[in-house]
Parts: structure tokens; sequence; C-alpha cells
């Protein structure tokens, strides 16, 4: 049994099932063609993502939750269904993939700035607002280092600052945090939290980690695969700031627990 959800509000006050979505996921299949023949990704998703929320697509390797982000993107298409993008749409849109992409050539100010030369903006008007990240993620001093001077969890941070730095509505992460140190992760996940609360900009995290799904979401989309299709979805009532203290509590656990059983009892069924 899923432990007892919820009737939450946003900060205005405003009931959450009430807010608007920022997204629109309809009946969205993938269907990939190989040598073998072809491979179902995913099978028929549908869900709302509501203006402002931060929800997490938890599930195992090769389940679809990557593809799912990278349609919403449209950095892919859909085999079959749609996906609707309210607000600034794609230009309001901010990715961070799992591994950094910075580019070595250039410093870790001129890496934050390149979504501003893309656009064929002028990166000068943006240079205080770039210095202005790099100072929140804890970067002030490296502005003019290169990407292979830093840390993974550095060269992490600047990457956030770079999806950051045109103000997008929507941030899409794609296990961003992945293949960090648990005290690095840790320390990323509590300040991702904190820009979320000061931002509430509509986030969808990837992620394989039970935990940094409840640490993090409003909601988590449980999804399972062969093919991709959404098994379960977790309201999480907690309040924020959330610590990582409350990780030892026990609704932390149940929370924990009710996920670890949907995981297990959908992979068992597939073994069958």
């Amino acid at each position: 049994m899923a432990p007892a959800a919820l009737s939450k509000t946003s900060a205005s006050g405003e009931p959450e099932t009430a807010r608007s979505p920022a997204i629109e996921i309809d009946a969205v299949g993938k269907i990939y063609e190989s040598s073998d023949g072809a491979v179902t990704a995913l099978g028929s998703v549908s869900i709302d993502i509501r203006e402002g929320e931060f929800i997490s697509l938890l599930g195992p390797s090769g389940c679809g939750k990557t593809t799912l982000l990278r349609m919403i993107a449209d950095l892919e298409k859909p085999t079959s269904g749609s996906i609707r993008l309210h607000g600034r749409g794609l230009d309001g849109l901010g990715f961070v993939f799992q591994r950094d992409v910075l580019v070595n050539w250039r410093t870790v100010l001129d890496n934050v700035l390149l979504p501003i030369d893309f656009k064929n903006k002028k990166p000068k008007a943006y240079r205080d607002k770039a210095m202005q990240l790099l100072a929140t993620f804890g970067l002030k001093g490296f502005e003019n280092k290169r990407p292979w001077e830093l840390s993974g969890g550095m060269r992490q941070r600047a990457a956030i600052c770079r999806a950051l730095i045109d103000d997008p509505q929507l941030l899409l992460m794609d296990e961003p945090f992945g293949a960090l140190d648990a005290l690095t992760r840790d320390e990323l996940n509590v300040e991702l939290q904190a820009l979320w609360q000061r931002t509430r900009k509509t986030a969808v995290f990837v992620t394989h980690s039970i935990t940094e799904a409840v640490f993090l979401s409003d909601r988590v989309v449980v999804i399972s695969d062969k093919p991709g299709r959404i098994v379960d979805i977790l309201e999480i009532d907690y309040p924020r700031p959330r610590s990582l203290n409350i990780r030892e509590e026990p609704k932390f656990s149940r929370y924990s627990r009710h996920l670890r059983e949907v995981l297990d009892r959908h992979d068992a069924a597939r073994k069958v």
C-alpha cells in the first residue's frame, strides 16, 4: 500500500491539482528499428506535469526514462502520441545531461554562456548573470578555469549554471549526479532543492536512485521496462526545505519501501 497521500498546496496557497499543466504527455510511444526488428522503448505513456512541479522519473536502466526526457526536449520524436509544452515552449527549456559535456577549450564562464551564443544573443548582456550563477553554485573564482581543471562535482555545477543562464521555465535533468561520489551527490541535491525553491521552475529529473527521487520530488513517476510504461505515481508529502536528515525518518522509509516494492514487483513479473 502506498503511503498516505496528500492534499498539497503550492507556495501561493493554490491546490497543486488545480495548477495548469506545463507539459501534457498524451499516449506517447517510441519504437526503434534495429537489425533484429522493431524495439518498443516506450508504450503508451500519458501524464500531465504541473507548472512549478518537481517530478522525478524513476526506473531501471533501459526503461525509456531518458527517451521520454529527450522527446520532451524535442531531441527525439515520438512514434505515436503527442507532447505539448506550454509557456515559452522549447525556447524556455534548459537541459542538464548525464555528462557535463563542457567544451574543454572554453573557460567555465564561456561554457555557461554557450547557450546565449547559440541563440545569437549578446553574451556581454548575460555576463553578470553568469557570474551570479557561478557564485550561487560555489564556483566563484573558477570562471576563468578550463573544465579539465575542475572536479566532477564542479563540472556538473557549471553544467547546471549553463542550463539556467537564459532563465528557462522548464528544467530537464538526465541523471546529472549519477557519476558523482555520494557526498558530492548529497551536496548537489541540497543545492538543487534550494534553487528550485527560489525559482519554482517546472523540473523533470531522471534518476535510478529511490532516495534521491523521494528527497527531491513532489511526485515520483515509476516506469517499468520492456516496454517502458508508467506503473505508479507517488506523491511525496514532505514540507520544504528538506534536510538530508529526513532520510532517517520512518515516513521517508515508507515512501522508499513503497517505490522499491513497485519496482521489484514489476521486475519479477517481467521475468516470469
